[in-house]
């Protein structure tokens, strides 16, 4: 879940399936002028500015709708006229989670492509954005790629998929059929199917579909980890970028009370997906095993939204199906894609959670609900430990801060490690650390008791023109802090390593052990740190949580 909405206090094959799906016709080129593009489907004609091209709203895969319902993505619909192609298609079906807007359609499996406006002779490399948001909220184009793909140099695909009860909805009456996957991960079979779309006609809009990189925030990181486990997904794209979603991540703190307990999109086993939806189709009167499937593509989304448990449908695994092991098992024996990767966190992630508490009406963190979350995450035993680490008089005798610091170790810090260490001697893996303490805050929303240093989703504005930062301005150093990220992300998407001239030297994990490539304004922002010993590895390591 995209900590930006938690609430809680506690933070935390392939060539004949192408064929089937897509057609055997493959685009060649562009249509004549460079807002006419001829895709494997028909023609889109987008917009054309002084530095971009924009493509937007196109169909990836038809309306799942009615008996589509809760079925693998098909093929959309043929056009031979040119598509409008000049406004993003709707967000996939949500309750309101700020700054998203809540939702109810379902047709909404659209996609979004940007490019420079002059692509040249070379095809140039293709990165696919997967949106965060828990696996619940969020679209394809809240956040736009405009100096990403300017500065660059790459096309930019973002990719809507279905979320929350309609992506990840896992019940043994929709398995079988059509359903030959098994239910309960259809939001990622979205997202393989944008893979396989990007496949047949990045060519068209100047892109190379043999040097494609997915990378996401949040949610979308982890599902970036899950593809790469998936071996639905093999061949589909060549490096990977997950950012603020460690692939090893698989602790949360339990809840201490307060609202809404974070799941933080963490996939389940099938066994427990498919209890969770089993009871859902109770509740809505779908109980019948028989019946059950008809029954339940027979209810009014509004319905399904308002009875599903928020931020709680999310990818099932095991099984069969997309996700045939523990992604954390895929990891751990190597039955991964052996693509490059870049990993990273943000050093104060954290403190995101509590300033949605306080922005929720919560009072501000005191030193008892501090102690009781502690003891609640670690145990009495471990407690004692993890408060000697972090003194309260360390963070100013401010709670939030110290909270924060020891959940953004635990929960994202060791496994960005663990999976560095893991996969270095493997695939090359780059890790790195967003650190702008002084990071603009979100877009209409006060800032909390404490400061929030380099939040979640801070990074999204030095890579995207992002609503949740609309009208905030980088300064002068933060611009830089913003090319040189750019920099990186792009360099790494063209040839798998973000290094570059003019740029400082990004040591790959192998390299580096127990360090990370920082990323913050200023002369020496951008350094490598020991991670390992900033952020306590040791400690939480050796404490049960």
């Amino acid at each position: 879940m995209r900590t930006r909405i938690a609430v809680a206090a506690a933070a935390a094959g392939l060539a004949a399936g192408l064929l089937l799906v897509f057609g055997p016709a493959r685009p060649t080129g562009r249509a004549a002028g460079p807002s006419l593009v001829a895709t494997e489907s028909g023609p889109v004609r987008g917009i054309v500015t002084g530095a971009r091209r924009d493509f937007l709203g196109i169909p990836y895969a038809a309306p799942p709708v009615a008996e589509r319902r809760w079925t693998p993505p098909s093929p959309p619909m043929p056009w031979t006229r040119p598509r409008d192609a000049r406004r993003p298609g709707p967000p996939c079906a949500q309750l309101e989670l700020p700054p998203s807007e809540p939702s109810d359609a379902e047709d909404c499996l659209y996609l979004n492509v940007t490019t420079p406006r002059r692509v040249g002779g070379g095809r140039l490399p293709v990165m696919v954005w997967f949106h965060g948001g828990g696996f619940s909220a969020g679209s394809a184009s809240e956040n736009r790629a405009t100096e990403l793909v300017s500065r660059g140099g790459v096309v930019v695909v973002t990719v809507n998929y279905r979320l929350g009860v309609f992506g990840f909805l896992a019940h043994p009456a929709l398995d079988g059929g059509a359903v030959w996957r098994r239910s309960g991960d259809f939001g990622l079979e979205d997202q393989q199917a944008a893979l396989r779309w990007v496949r047949g006609n990045a060519a068209a809009f100047g892109g190379d579909p043999d040097n494609v990189t997915i990378f996401g925030q949040w949610s979308g990181g982890k599902a970036v980890c899950l593809q790469m486990a998936s071996p639905e997904a093999a061949g589909l794209f060549h490096r990977a970028i997950t950012m603020s979603n460690p692939c090893l991540l698989h602790k949360v703190p339990k809840a201490d009370g307060s609202p809404d307990p974070t799941p933080l999109g963490m996939p389940r086993p099938r066994a427990e997906a498919e209890r969770q939806g089993l009871g859902l189709a109770r509740q809505v009167g779908c109980s019948d095993p028989v019946t059950a499937a008809a029954c339940l593509r027979g209810k009014p989304a509004a319905l399904l939204l308002r009875k599903a448990p928020q931020l709680e449908f999310t990818p099932a695994y095991g099984g069969g199906g997309v996700l045939p092991l523990d992604p954390i098992k895929a990891f751990e024996t190597g039955r991964i894609a052996a693509v490059p990767l870049m990993v990273g966190i943000n050093r104060d992630a954290y403190r995101t959670s509590d300033a949605f508490l306080e922005a929720s009406g919560f009072k501000p963190l005191n030193e008892d609900r501090y102690r009781a979350r502690v003891r609640n995450f670690v145990g009495a035993r471990g407690a004692d430990r993890v408060m000697d680490r972090y003194p309260l008089k360390r963070y100013g005798g401010v709670p939030s801060l110290a909270w924060s610091a020891e959940a953004t170790d635990a929960l994202l810090a060791r496994p960005m490690l663990d999976t560095v260490h893991l996969l270095s001697t493997r695939i090359p893996v780059y890790g790195y650390e967003f650190a702008d303490e002084n990071a603009p805050w979100y877009a209409g929303l006060a800032k909390p008791s404490f400061p929030p240093g380099s939040f979640q989703d801070s990074e999204l504005q030095y890579l995207f023109d992002s609503d949740f930062f609309r009208g905030r301005a980088l300064a002068p150093a933060q611009r830089a802090l913003s090319e040189q990220m750019i920099g990186y992300w792009s360099r790494f998407a063209r040839t798998g390593d973000p290094n570059g001239p003019g740029a400082p030297v990004w040591r790959p994990g192998g390299e580096d052990p127990g360090g990370a490539q920082q990323l913050g304004p200023g002369p020496d922002g951008i350094r490598s740190v020991p991670l390992a010993r900033e952020h306590h590895y040791s400690l939480w390591r050796s404490v049960r949580y």
